[in-house]
């Protein structure tokens, strides 16, 4: 948590106190506070330092004689605000009890931050829903991939047959080529482009979200982690796919994803 907060100069001996309430309720996020006080009566004290006054006052005839009493106005007369006016002719203090003030400033923030909490939830609770249907598309691209998968390892054995049987017709007798070993190299080659480990990985990171979504009072910063884990899968099969169906489907993956991972940043 980024917490800033403005007070009173006499109160800062009860910031540690008001930053440690502040952050046993709020764990992530910039958070800005601000407590100004506004007495019927002051306690303010104000003092003359005498011998400075004086000081100044010699000092400014000194120099008003050598150039003239006339440059001052009413007959020569050195104004009184212009001694006072110097630094510690007058003094300000404060007799303050800070602990006192926060008995009663104490109240007022209790209601502020009950109110900044409830605002919270509600939000909070907005924006779950928000992120839950997200999820929810991002489980039927996983389940329409996972459907596509047959068709799309099709594709590839096809492919790589194809490519065999073009070199084996350019080189050698076909009768004469093991049969059994063509299909372990194809067999081994489908391997790497396969997607059935994604779509694995996939719904696993989609649970864990889930799971943080339910049980985590603070996921935000685990939420967005495990976001840049499905993205990583996503991405993974849109570079193996090769039917525009499932290229639709990975955009549409894509566009929830990001969704979540910006909405991550408003979640604590």
């Amino acid at each position: 948590m980024d917490l800033s907060v403005s007070l009173p100069s006499f109160l800062n001996p009860i910031e540690q106190k008001i930053r440690k309430l502040v952050a046993e309720k709020i764990a992530r996020g910039k958070v800005d506070l601000a407590i100004r006080v506004r007495e019927s009566a002051s306690a303010s004290k104000v003092t003359a330092d005498l011998g400075a006054a004086k000081a100044y006052y010699d000092a400014i005839k000194s120099v008003a004689d050598s150039l003239g009493a006339d440059n001052f106005s009413g007959g020569g007369a050195i104004p009184l605000s212009l001694v006072t006016g110097q630094e510690g002719v007058l003094s300000l203090s404060r007799d303050v009890d800070a602990e006192e003030y926060w008995k009663k400033i104490q109240p007022t923030f209790d209601a502020a931050m009950e109110a900044f909490l409830a605002d919270r939830a509600r939000e909070g609770n907005n924006l779950k829903a928000d992120l839950l249907k997200k999820l929810d598309a991002l489980d039927q691209c996983a389940a329409f991939f996972a459907q596509w998968q047959p068709q799309m390892e099709g594709k590839f054995r096809e492919q790589i047959l194809s490519r065999f049987e073009e070199l084996l017709c350019d080189k050698v007798d076909r009768d004469k080529v093991d049969q059994n070993r063509v299909m372990a190299e194809v067999a081994a080659l489908m391997v790497k482009y396969t997607i059935n480990e994604e779509i694995v990985r996939l719904q696993s990171h989609l649970k864990a979200m889930r799971k943080e979504m339910e049980e985590n009072p603070a996921p935000g910063k685990r939420l967005d982690f495990i976001c840049q884990e499905a993205n990583r899968e996503i991405n993974t099969i849109g570079s193996k796919n090769q039917f525009v169906e499932v290229g639709q489907k990975v955009i549409d993956a894509k566009d929830a994803l990001e969704n979540i991972r910006e909405q991550s940043k408003n979640v604590e």
